[in-house]
This record gives structure tokens, sequence and C-alpha cells, in this order.
């Protein structure tokens, strides 16, 4: 009886001391807490600095947020947690009036390049119509459409020193509902696989970007995509075998990378879009290129198939085939051409071995930052920053393939980090690879703003995992992830958190949490660009 007794005691003691601890205790602390310990992600805590072009935070005046799909929904406590996420302070920060120096293009620049594309197409379809005559080959034509408002000429325009697109940009929303349901007029190869010319090296560990079938496709008002069909089903993980440089290219990743990108607010993704497309009507019948048109044929499942023109790669078990015409894909919109806003790619410090054994030095020295600190253009300004904000974009995704960055040669060392070519990420959810923070946990350095956004998501009520749901549902392939790889995302954001954390122990918070913009010497010539380029 005594024992029994003794039991029971026990029991209610430890119950006890866990209502004390997990509600008592936190709601007694939460009582006595000084306003100097406020959640940093209250809107009365959000100061960024003015240097450098952002400004404090100012809300918008409208009390709905436009979705991806077109669509406007209230924000409310029970409501959207997308338009919640949208309508938060830190997502309202509000950039100056932006002078022609501040825009990628300008308009009248860009009109003149599109009445020339215009006048090249009128010029080449002239031509095709005689060569087709002559050799008995049928290529669909369609109307082209000069369009001066063009959801890809809004685009362009919009393209700023602090991004690709503002957070309430029309055009980006129209520009991703064209990509889905426009008229494509053209397939090519992209010109990076033209550039190659067949010709592979069979030895090479890595192989070139003909391996992995994109192609170029325009629609009837000019605007050009690249598309990337479905190689991968969406439940499959990455073997453990592969390495990173061998993976396939998911056509996912690439439209969930986007997404991701915006809810992030980096913005430095194009946009991208889903599409079932016509391997026959809207490839092969619209192609001028006899090198694709040469590499179609039907499976023995009656589907219409292709694969890449690379020689190694000329074999039926590495192509694609639609069901039996519709086939996945993603649609990524074009940059403007280099001719208007040249770009130039730089490899990234934390570049990777593209071999089976060898390895880079930041891999086996934990002081490579403090080098690479010391090295124009990460000794100043914003680059080295920007490049942790990369990594931790690539970490949510699991993407190991950052082998290059590409920077707009316009805005100089403060331009923005392009995030392109995103298809190797979601690969594994059931694996975090903690290498791809090696710019965070070696330099103990994070943008205030950075910070603030991924602590915002972190919390139930934005919960990345639910607003990245809610966002992909506006894809007309939706489901795009499958729900192990979105609780990837919030297991992978608290180890983003606790590596900060354990930053800001060591070095202490004003060493790790820093400025967005941090000031460039005037000094620093064209010399030192060149010398990267």
């Amino acid at each position: 009886m005594r024992r029994d007794r003794f039991i029971l005691a026990a029991t209610l003691a430890a119950i006890f001391s866990a209502d004390f601890y997990f509600i008592l205790l936190p709601k007694l602390r939460s009582i006595g807490r000084t306003p100097g310990h406020s959640c940093t992600c209250a809107p009365k805590n959000v100061t960024l600095p003015s240097h450098g072009g952002l400004a404090t935070p100012s809300l918008s005046n409208g009390t709905s947020v436009p979705l991806l799909d077109g669509t406007t929904a209230e924000p409310d406590d029970g409501g959207s947690k997308l338009v919640k996420l949208f309508a938060h302070p830190l997502y309202n920060i509000q950039t100056p009036p932006l002078g022609p120096e501040e825009r990628l293009v300008q308009a009248e620049q860009l009109i003149e390049y599109y009445k020339k594309k215009v006048s090249r197409w009128e010029r080449h379809m002239k031509l095709y119509s005689h060569v087709s005559a002559l050799t008995n080959i049928t290529v669909i034509h369609h109307e082209m459409t000069y369009d001066p408002d063009a959801s890809w000429l809004k685009f362009h325009l919009g393209i700023n020193r602090y991004a690709l697109y503002s957070r309430d940009d029309p055009a980006v929303l129209k520009l991703l509902k064209d990509m889905q349901t426009m008229t494509v007029v053209s397939a090519d190869y992209t010109q990076d696989e033209k550039v190659l010319k067949g010709a592979c090296d069979c030895t090479q560990v890595v192989k070139p970007s003909g391996h992995h079938l994109k192609l170029a496709l325009k629609m009837n008002d000019f605007a050009k995509a690249m598309f990337k069909p479905m190689r991968q089903q969406r439940d499959q993980e990455t073997p453990e075998d592969f390495f990173y440089f061998v993976d396939f290219q998911r056509h996912n990743a690439e439209i969930a990378a986007f997404h991701l990108d915006r809810i992030l607010d980096f913005r430095r993704v194009p946009p991208v879009a889903g599409r079932l497309v016509n391997v026959t009507g809207e490839i092969l019948h619209v192609t001028y290129n006899e090198d694709l048109r040469a590499v179609f044929f039907i499976s023995p499942a009656n589907n219409t198939c292709f694969f890449a023109k690379c020689l190694y790669m000329c074999k039926t078990e590495y192509a694609v085939c639609g069901s039996p015409d519709l086939l996945e894909g993603s649609l990524s919109a074009y940059l403007p051409s280099l001719s208007l806003a040249p770009r130039i790619s730089i490899p990234n410090p934390w570049i990777r071995s593209y071999t089976f054994t060898g390895r880079e030095e930041w891999e086996v020295n934990p002081f490579f930052c403090d080098t690479i600190k010391q090295q124009y253009p990460y000794n100043s300004g914003n680059r080295l920053l920007n490049i942790i904000d990369m990594a931790i974009f690539d970490f949510l995704m699991g993407n190991m393939d950052r082998h290059h960055y590409e920077i707009f040669t316009k805005f100089g060392d403060e331009g923005f980090l392009l995030h392109l070519d995103n298809a190797r990420g979601f690969g594994k959810h059931s694996r975090d690879e903690m290498t791809i923070l090696a710019p965070l946990s070696q330099c103990c350095m994070v943008k205030r703003s950075t910070l603030l956004r991924l602590q915002l998501l972190a919390r139930s009520d934005y919960r990345l995992s639910d607003v990245m749901r809610e966002s992909l549902k506006g894809d007309p392939l939706w489901p795009i992830l499958t729900e192990p790889h979105l609780l990837a995302l919030d297991r992978r954001l608290q180890k983003v958190l606790r590596v900060v954390q354990h930053c800001v122990r060591r070095l202490g918070r004003d060493e790790v949490i820093t400025k967005d913009f941090k000031s460039t010497p005037t000094s620093q010539t064209a010399t030192d660009m060149n010398s990267v380029r």
C-alpha cells in the first residue's frame, strides 16, 4: 500500500514539474520581460540602415496581397499564412525612387532591341520558308505579335540594383501566366549547347550542359524561356552513391527554387513556371534546327521521345518521353540579352571539387574565410554577405552544385548575385548537407534582414513549410514538392539558426549580425574588377 502511495506521489510531482517548466515558467518570464528583450521579429524592432538605398520599413496601403496564381486574399488570423507573411513589415521595406543608373535597362533601349528581334525573325521566316520548300520539311508557322506591353518586357524593365523584381510587381504574375499558356512558336538548343556542337569529351567527370536536355522556347510575343523536362519522379530521392555533379537536373526543383527565393525575399531567381508541353506540336513541329529534329523518335510504347545531342548521350535510354506527347517541364524566363545587360560569371570561393577524390582548401582549412576576407571583392562591400545569403538558400534546398555565380556588370561590386540553375536542389529530403553552410559557419556573418526573415519563418504562424506549400499551389503542376521535402525546409531552417546562434555565442552579436549595406571605398578601381573577370 505504501509502495502505491509513493508511486502516485511521484507521478503527481512529475506532472506538476512539467506544468511548471513548460507552462507556468514561460508565462512568468514573458510577464517580467523588459521591452528591450522583446521578440526580434516584432514590427517595432525592424530597423534597417538607410545607407545604400534601403529605407526604414513602410507598410503598403493595400489590405490584400497578390498571390502567384493572380488572385488576392485578405490577411486575417485564421487565413492565408503567405498573405500574412507578405503583409509583415519585413516584406514591405521600401526602396527609394529608382533613377536610370539604378535600372538595368532603359525603355527606349529595350524597345529598340525588341524591334530588331521582330525584323530578324521576319527575315529568318522568309529564308526558312524557302529552304523548307526545297527540302520538303514541314514546320508549323505561328503568327507573331509585337506587343510593347508584353510581360517579359515589363519584367526586364523592372530589374534594378536591388533585385530582379519588386515585391508587388504585377508583371511577374502576368509573366508566369504567359509562360504557362502562350503559344510556342520556336524551339532550339540553348546557346551553351550550341557552343558544344555535339563534341563532348567522354573522359570528363562533369558532363557539359548537353547532358541535361534543356531547350530555348520562344513564345508568340517574342518572350523566351528555358525548358527543362521532367527527368525524375517527385517521390524519388537522389541515390546515395551519386556524386552531386552527376545528379539529375529536376524541373520541379527549378520551380520550387523560384518560390523559395521569393519567400526569403531575395528575389534573385528569374520567374519559373511549370507547364505540360506537347513535345510533338510545341518542339518537334516548330524547330528549325535539324540537329534537334534528328534526336526525336517514337518509343516501343508509342510515346514521342528525344535525347541530348551530345555524342556520349545519343542513346535512347537517356531520352525523355511524353505520354504519349505531353511532358512536364519548367519554364524559366530569360534575362535581358547579354548585348543589352552584360553579366560576368565568377567562381564561387566555396566551389567544390568536381572530381571523385579531390578536396578544395575550404574543406580542410577551417580558417579559409580569413583568407577570403583579405581578397577583392570580398574585403569590402556586400559581396561576401551575398555569398552567405546564397549559401543559406542552397542549404535549404540541398543544392551542392553552386560552382559559379553571376552578376550584372552595370551594378558593379554592390550588385546582387543571380541565383541561377537550381535544378540540382531538392534531391534528398532525408539528408542535410551541412558543408553547404560553410560560408556562414566559417565567416560567422549574416545580414540583419536575412536573419530577421529566417527567424520569422521559424515561427508557427509563418512556418516556412506552410508558406512554401501555399505558394506552390499556384503552379499548374502542383504538387511540386513532396511532403518530406517541405518538412525538411523547417528542419534545415532550425540548423541555420543554430549555426548563427553558435557564432553569436563565440564572437558576439555585433560581430556576426551586420548591416545590409556595407560601404565600398571609392578608391577601389576598375582594375580590381577586371582582375576578377
